[in-house]
This record gives structure tokens, sequence and C-alpha cells, in this order.
């Protein structure tokens, strides 16, 4: 089955960007996922295809008007069959790698990419989207928040990664909560700093032993509150 999604911006010139690259790309091309995207302006109005008007009771900026992204979002809902839409906003749910596991249990999307201001609030009440940040801070817009989600996502639907494996190796997948062990390859040593011993002995019991204490001791250094 493919994972369908479908990105609603006002740039659509910066898609598929880094999604097409790499594994991902390789995904797009052996349609494991799919992406369909559509462009707020076309649904602008006048002939200046106006997306956004002054906020009503003052204040700084614009915001898009519900009657322009109401109607891209009835065009794209009837278009992919969709019932889930996320909106990238800084006051949404913090994303992390739980909720990349919820969103991969999907099938098919729709993510709202806003602009200026924000959207008119009538937009999420109308369309229960599920808000979603991607940390404590503010971009220009909804679009590089939206790779990052769907990069995080999509490396957890079945097939865009060739060794499923190695989910079960890095921080969040190692042991949950827990940032990831140091890596280390080939030379065994290099400028005078030598790999651990351990990681050579064959022991496997022990390396595996090894690799949780020092993610565990990174995990209570850099982010200690992941422990509570």
């Amino acid at each position: 089955m493919t994972f369908k999604v479908t990105i609603l911006t006002l740039f659509p010139e910066m898609f598929p960007g880094p999604l097409g690259c790499s594994l991902m790309g390789k995904a797009l091309e052996n349609k494991i996922w799919s992406l369909d995207i559509i462009n707020i302006r076309d649904f602008g109005l006048t002939k200046h295809q106006n997306v956004d008007d002054e906020p009503y009771g003052g204040g700084a900026g614009m915001v898009m008007r519900a009657d322009v992204i109401g109607e891209a979002l009835d065009f794209a809902i009837k278009k992919s069959n969709a019932n889930k839409i996320y909106y990238m906003s800084p006051r949404g749910k913090p994303f992390n790698q739980g909720v990349a596991a919820e969103v991969s249990g999907q099938d098919n999307i729709i993510i709202l990419c806003g602009r200026f201001e924000g959207i008119d609030e009538r937009i999420i009440d109308e369309y229960n989207a599920c808000e979603i940040s991607m940390g404590d801070y503010i971009l220009s817009g909804g679009e590089i928040a939206s790779m990052a989600m769907l990069e995080a996502t999509l490396r957890l639907v079945p097939s865009v990664l060739g060794n499923p494996e190695t989910l079960e190796e890095e921080s969040f997948g190692f042991e949950k909560n827990l940032l990831e062990y140091p890596l280390y390859t080939r030379p065994f040593e290099w400028r005078g700093r030598k790999i651990p011993e351990i990681l050579v002995s064959g022991n496997h019991a022990k390396i595996k032993d090894w690799r949780r204490s020092q993610a565990l001791d990174i995990t209570k250094k850099r982010r200690p509150e992941l422990l509570n």
C-alpha cells in the first residue's frame, strides 16, 4: 500500500526538496509513498490571487483567509480521499518519535503549510486539523517543518529503509527515550585516538551492555528530562 501525502502550500517549487533525494527519493520513485502538491494561490481571490487579509481586532501582519484555504482543502480532500489533516504550527503538539510513529500509521494524509502570521482559526475548527510543532522557534512558513516531519515519518513506513533493523539502533529506537550510543568504524586508530577495545572483543553480550551504558550516560548528560 502506498503512503499518500498531499501538501497545501504557497510555494510548490520547494517540494519534494530533500525528500526527493537518497532513500526517500528512491522510495518515491518506487511508489512506496506518493506526493501531491497543491498551490493554495490557485484558489486565491481577484486577479491577484490574494490569499490573506488584515486580522480582525488589529495587529501586525496578515492572516491567511478561511474561504481561500477552505476551497483548497475541499479540493484536496475530494482529490485524495484523505481524512487526516495536519497543520504545521509553533503552538501545536510537539513532534517526536512517538508522533512520527502515529503519523506513519496513517496511509493518506494532508499537510497544510501556513505563511504570514498564520491561518484563520475557523479552518482548524472546521476541519479538525491536528496542529504539529517542530520546536519552540518560529519559521517563516510550514514548508521546512513539513519536510522534517515527513523525513522522520517516512523512515518508519515499511520498505522505505533498506534495513529496518537500522531503526532499532538509533536514538529513541535502541531503547525508548535513550539517545544513541557512540559509533565507530575503521581505521582502528585515527590521530592517536583508538576505538574502545570492547568493540573488537567479539563478546556481543558485553558490547550490548557497553552500548546501553553509553547511551544512558549520554542521555543523562544531554537530555536528562527524557529519563523522567
